[in-house]
């Protein structure tokens, strides 16, 4: 996982949250990936629960472990890691059952071969031959940080979790605006994404291991674990809805508009300042659950609340810059897919379309000043 900053401490959510039955993780460490499975000779640290090596993660729950101390920070400098990935090694001792993961990585995870133990503390690539795009059990990283640091969460769904961007590029919107603010203002500001895709705000009704969503809980449901738990949050970036209108929720605008209201009264009850990001169009999607005029219309009505209402600290208006007026589609160059090469569909940006969305979002807006 690419931390935002880098700080000679750190520390790790594993979760469960999803699962079914306790979980046990051990030989749990965290270094600096040289390339591959490969970690820097003399980087990997354990990583401990309580003092303990190993944890049992009961259904619904998640664990923070101990501090870490990461002294290669401090040797190397924090400033020439930028843009490097801490490597987050663990064992599943015994049977996991249904795993708590993130689907939709874009960077590329190592797994050992079935049945060969815990190699947590290997730094050698030859220990982890398969890889995967998907994030299991790990869910938050920490960096130490003063108190002063703004922390910027970006939440909703696939087109903030970075869908048909380029896989191991870290080129989603995000990305983009992470590097303009460090740019500016050093790491006084940091970004964290929260993004799951196929993610709705108003549905679904209900969400357990039992009957679960391939969106995950909405964003009414995960916004205590995936916000308010979350070390030293200032303010919130929201950009979702899209799915809320396809054919897989059908949800009316007025339903998305009094959940998404709630969200932010909950947020700022938290001390969390909210900015609104206006929805791109999903006109003309391949998707077969996207792309039709009734989802567009409701889309609107949706941007039209968001740069009308007072409940927003700040409005980001991601639909003028991805629109084509002509089509009311995406605009063409935006829609070729950069993970694949391939066509595209009209419902997620490419690298060049989440760039323009990065660029386009006003530094004052998000870093306070």
């Amino acid at each position: 996982m690419r931390p935002d900053i880098w700080a000679d401490q750190t520390r790790i959510r594993l979760s469960n949250a999803l699962g079914m039955q306790p979980v046990t993780l051990d030989d749990v460490y965290a270094g600096l990936q040289l390339g591959g499975a490969e970690v820097v000779r003399g980087t990997n640290r354990p990583v401990t629960f309580g003092g303990k090596g190993s944890v049992t993660i009961a259904p619904g729950a998640s664990v923070w472990s101990d501090a870490v101390s990461l002294p290669f920070v401090a040797t190397m400098g924090a400033g020439n890691l930028e843009g490097r990935n801490l490597a987050v090694s663990f064992h599943v001792a015994g049977q996991s059952g249904p795993m708590t993961w993130h689907a939709k990585a874009l960077t590329t995870s190592y797994v050992t071969l079935p049945g060969s133990g815990a190699r947590g503390k290997s730094e050698v690539e030859a220990d982890f031959p398969f890889a995967t795009a998907s994030w299991y059990f790990l869910d938050a990283v920490d960096m130490m940080a003063p108190a002063d640091t703004r922390v910027v969460v970006a939440f909703g769904d696939s087109i903030t979790d970075g869908t048909a961007s380029t896989i191991n590029g870290n080129d989603r919107w995000p990305d983009v605006l992470a590097r303009r603010l460090h740019n500016a203002y050093g790491n006084k500001v940091v970004v964290v994404i929260a993004a799951i895709g196929g993610n709705q705000i108003a549905g679904p009704a209900q969400y357990a291991p039992d009957k679960a969503f391939a969106g995950g809980p909405s964003s009414a449901m995960r916004l205590e674990r995936d916000v308010l738990e979350l070390s030293g949050v200032n303010q919130l970036i929201w950009l979702e809805g899209i799915n809320d209108f396809s054919k897989n929720g059908n949800a009316s605008a007025e339903a998305v508009i009094e959940k998404m209201s709630e969200g932010v009264a909950r947020l700022k009850k938290a001390g969390i300042a909210v900015v609104g990001a206006t929805v791109t169009s999903a006109l003309g999607s391949t998707s077969a659950a996207h792309g039709f005029a009734e989802q567009d219309q409701k889309r609107k009505q949706l941007n039209d609340f968001i740069r009308s209402s007072k409940i927003f600290d700040g409005v980001i208006d991601f639909d003028a810059v991805i629109l084509d007026p002509a089509t009311g589609q995406m605009k063409p160059e935006f829609v070729p897919e950069s993970t694949t090469g391939g066509p595209g569909d009209k419902l997620h940006p490419n690298r060049v379309g989440y760039q323009v969305m990065g660029n386009s979002i006003d530094l004052n807006v998000v870093a306070g000043k």
